[in-house]
């Protein structure tokens, strides 16, 4: 077919038009050329948020407070004087501001209540994203430790925060705006609750507020914090309702607690006199008279609890432990049962914890194992604390440290 002289003309212009076309959309997708003043596209709208509880419904959201701003220097300033230890690593890169939030759990029976909980946020750039991290506090026994009162620098949620994380962290129910209710101590499904709740109504604070999470979660606490950081990784596994909440866990990191409940009592009654661990077997106090279970409850009771505690424990667990009754115990207090994990879980804990039977995480690793056979089992981990104090307390720095190093190691955005 001949080409006529004009048309093979505007051809060519057509030709050399499209190639110039090509070369200045390369230019702009690399960072060069001239817009011409063209107007930029419109970013995609942000993926609207997923329906969130009334505040009256169970992780609904009641109020938040502005507590304080601490300076990065602070945090610094704070940390040889802090439990982490003088010899912590941690280095302060960002403030933080703290606001206390209440929202709706439930208590030991069920019922809805309003407890309280802290969120520590780094002061990052305007819109910049972070990981979100929740941590649990060890065991208590006065109000004015929970994490929404005692807001000073060298508080670990504070130092927490100062590396880059969104922090969340619980009072638990019987401390803070709970105080008047009894603390459900190893009660699985309360203390769970406690922890995903909070969870929740500190996302429905986020949004209202513009501040920015980059869609990843991890859990980390020691003691009775690491077996409520394990009761709210099962519980976020095996939930429903805000399934989206699920989908962010990246890792946890229980340290020391308590998890098998019946092996560490097993335990602490093998620590008491020989006289004394005939008597406390459960097999023959569940056959003894009401008054003799009722002392040795007392005594139990007095190894556990400081007499100057200003907050109410509730002892189901040591009742049950008393009564022999393994199923329940199993069923509404151990936390190491019945899952396995799909997000990585790296136990730690300490071979000489007189507090906290270095078994107890034996005993979970095995479970967690057994139960994730194949190729979850990998996701499981037990670490040894290697410090000169391999104890309770001795072991709260190194956790701390290989906390902060195995989890920055999967955060982004810090």
């Amino acid at each position: 077919m001949r080409i006529s002289p004009s048309r093979l003309t505007r051809l060519r212009q057509l030709t050399r038009w499209c190639a110039l076309a090509a070369l200045s959309a390369s230019l702009v997708a690399c960072g060069g050329g001239d817009s011409g003043g063209a107007e930029p596209p419109a970013p995609a709208p942000a993926p609207a948020p997923p329906p969130m509880p009334a505040p009256e419904e169970q992780g609904g959201l009641r109020s938040a407070q502005f507590v304080n701003t601490l300076t990065a220097t602070q945090v610094q300033a704070a940390l040889a004087d802090s439990r982490l230890g003088p010899e912590t690593t941690a280095v302060a890169r960002y403030g933080v501001s703290n606001y206390r939030i209440t929202y709706t759990t439930t208590d030991k029976n069920g019922q809805r209540v309003v407890a309280s909980g802290l969120v520590s946020v780094p002061a990052k750039a305007t819109g910049a994203a972070s990981p979100v991290l929740s941590y649990q506090h060890a065991t208590i026994f006065h109000n004015d430790e929970a994490p929404s009162i005692r807001t000073e620098p060298g508080e670990p949620p504070m130092v927490l925060a100062s590396q880059g994380y969104i922090v969340v962290s619980p009072d638990y129910v019987g401390f803070g705006s709970t105080q008047d209710l009894e603390h459900p101590y190893l009660t699985a499904e309360a203390t769970a609750n406690a922890v995903v709740d909070l969870l929740v109504a500190a996302q429905s604070w986020r949004w209202q507020q513009g501040v920015a999470d980059n869609g990843q979660l991890f859990l980390a606490g020691y003691s009775e914090g690491g077996y409520a950081t394990m009761a709210a990784h099962r519980a976020l596994q095996g939930i429903g309702t805000h399934g989206w909440l699920t989908q962010q866990v990246v890792a946890s990191v229980p340290g020391a607690g308590p998890y098998d409940v019946k092996f560490t009592l097993d335990e602490l009654r093998e620590g008491l006199p020989s006289w004394l661990r005939a008597l406390f077997n459960p097999g023959n106090l569940s056959r003894a008279p009401e008054s003799v279970r009722n002392e040795v409850r007392r005594l139990l009771m007095g190894r556990l609890f400081p007499g100057d505690a200003d907050v109410a424990y509730q002892t189901l667990f040591i009742d049950r432990y008393l009564a022999d009754d393994r199923d329940a115990i199993a069923r509404d207090h151990s936390v190491h049962l019945g899952w396995a994990p799909q997000a990585p879980v790296y136990l730690f804990h300490g071979q000489d914890d007189r507090t906290v039977p270095y078994g107890a995480s034996v005993s979970a690793l095995q479970a967690l194992r057994s139960a994730g056979a194949g190729a979850g089992a990998a996701n499981v981990s037990l670490t040894d604390c290697t410090t000169g104090d391999r104890g309770h307390l001795g072991c709260v720095p190194e956790y701390f440290e290989f906390t902060m190093k195995r989890l920055g190691s999967l955060a982004r955005d810090l």
